[in-house]
């Protein structure tokens, strides 16, 4: 028998997205909610909300051009003045001027007195992470791709400036060079930090990083939990690279090279980690990588999942937003939710899957499966 409170409720939110929808498109009630005192602050912020979705670009491009331009650099050395900035923008006195102000009212810079300005909160936030500034500066191929959304859509993603980026892109195996592993180094470094303060990796003996590139998440695992043994898993240039970093710094380092598609994966390991791989490959292949996991694990061993994750509550924007449309550029992989995470998992044959919560999920989420 039908649920006639389910149905209510269906209804009632109906009505109230109706009722909600006409007032905000009412040219009329947004003049009189801009002026009654009670309604002023909420039709500012949806005001100020609704322009910053329409000015984003711009944003991201002047904070592009602060990155680029070393301009963040040299105000996290000492405050400068417009002159003394010329010569570091390479850019006359007027445009210099113009991309100082545009940069204190991101926040990314701020007077400090006269014309001489100094690094801005949002400015230091940035270059605390160096995943960000990366990011930042190759943004400029996803926004070729995204000049034209609607034809990107058609045609289904891929055929791009980001998809020749990223050599394991459109069903490739990876390269074994390339500035697409500075970017995954330093992206992973912020991914790492959160899995070490959310998961107790200390608990484990030996730990697989899969798809785990120059080794970035493992060196990060290391200095956190020096007791555990260090085994990595790519495509054989990548773990030689891998192996070769270790070896530089003084660590002991198993790295094997082979494909995840095609080659077995080493077994051993009491916890297999997969940090940013699963969101990068579309559903078969993303079957085929969980499955492998899974043989290589004995019963009740763990796979840790990490990366940003569609439909988290308050990050929303991430997921379906920002990596639906990268990944679609880019030609392989799709943001999954948790909720479909898991069911891939207990179709690869693990036994049980939880969410752990991280400090901040729009960097990533984890999943931890048990085989």
């Amino acid at each position: 028998m039908p649920d006639e409170r389910a149905d209510r409720a269906t209804t009632l939110r109906d009505r109230w997205r109706d009722w909600r929808n006409g007032l905000s498109i009412n040219p009329a009630f947004q003049r009189w909610a801009a002026r009654f005192p009670l309604t002023r602050p909420v039709a500012r912020r949806r005001a100020q909300a609704l322009f910053d979705l329409t000015a984003g670009f711009v944003y991201s491009q002047i904070a592009y051009a602060c990155v680029t331009s070393g301009l963040l650099d040299a105000l996290a050395k000492r405050p400068h003045s417009i002159s003394d900035l010329e010569r570091v923008v390479d850019l006359d006195m007027a445009g210099t001027e113009r991309l100082v102000k545009a940069a204190v009212a991101l926040k990314l810079a701020e007077p400090a007195g006269g014309d001489v300005f100094a690094l801005g909160v949002e400015g230091a936030a940035l270059l605390g992470a160096p995943g960000v500034a990366a990011m930042i500066e190759h943004h400029r191929l996803l926004y070729a791709d995204l000049a034209d959304p609607i034809g990107l859509l058609r045609r289904g993603g891929g055929g791009g400036a980001l998809s020749g980026y990223w050599p394991y892109a459109e069903g490739g195996e990876g390269g074994t060079s390339g500035p697409y592993s500075g970017l995954m180094s330093a992206s992973q470094a912020m991914v790492a930090a959160q899995v070490l303060e959310a998961y107790p990796i200390r608990r484990h003996q030996r730990v697989m990083d899969v798809g785990g590139g120059d080794g970035t998440f493992l060196r990060a695992v290391a200095g956190h939990a020096p007791q555990l043994a260090l085994a990595l898993f790519d495509l054989p240039p990548v773990a030689e690279r891998a192996r070769a970093r270790f070896a530089a710094e003084g660590l002991a380092l198993e790295a094997t090279g082979g494909s995840f598609f095609t080659d077995s994966l080493p077994q051993g390991a009491d916890i297999i980690t997969l940090v940013r791989i699963l969101h990068d490959h579309d559903d078969d292949k993303a079957m085929i990588l969980l499955r492998a996991i899974r043989a290589a694990l004995e019963p009740g061993r763990t796979l840790l999942i990490a990366e940003p994750m569609a439909q988290v509550s308050g990050c929303e924007r991430v997921g379906d937003a920002y990596f639906g449309l990268y990944l679609l550029a880019m030609g392989s992989g799709r943001p999954r939710s948790v909720a479909e995470i898991r069911k891939m998992l207990g179709v690869a044959g693990f036994t049980s899957s939880r969410e752990v919560r991280t400090p901040l999920p729009m960097i990533a989420s984890l999943i931890v499966a048990r085989a």
